[in-house]
């Protein structure tokens, strides 16, 4: 599990291999990963958009952008939390990924949570940093 909190906002994410979707002799792996967020704080928000930083095991990069999270641009009360489940292929064995929400509160303000960094690692593969 994999947590950052940004003004009272926490974003939790667990990533998990997708075998039944994934062929790694065509060099496709699949992750899905359950993100969990959390209003922590005193105020009103909606998640307005994402961002998402997707980088694979030979440092290939490639930037999401978009409204609101699968489909949904949830609305979170405080106290209030929002959980959604989605993936991401890669062409690599592992990867990472890192993004952030921007979030609206009742008074029109936007500003932008952090989305913890995630590793994608193939299951039983040593792990390696670069």
């Amino acid at each position: 599990m994999y947590s950052a909190t940004t003004r009272d906002i926490e974003v939790r994410v667990r990533p998990f291999y997708l075998e039944e979707r994934s062929d790694p002799a065509e060099s496709r792996y699949v992750w899905g990963y359950r993100v969990t967020i959390w209003n922590h704080s005193g105020e009103f928000v909606q998640l307005m958009s994402r961002y998402w930083r997707i980088t694979d095991g030979t440092g290939h990069v490639e930037e999401v952008r978009g409204a609101g999270v699968v489909g949904d641009q949830p609305e979170l009360d405080p106290g209030d939390s929002y959980e959604y489940t989605s993936g991401c292929p890669l062409t690599t064995p592992s990867g990472f990924m890192v993004g952030s929400y921007t979030m609206r509160n009742a008074k029109g303000e936007t500003f932008d949570v952090a989305i913890p960094a995630f590793s994608l690692d193939l299951p039983g593969e040593r792990r390696t940093v670069n």
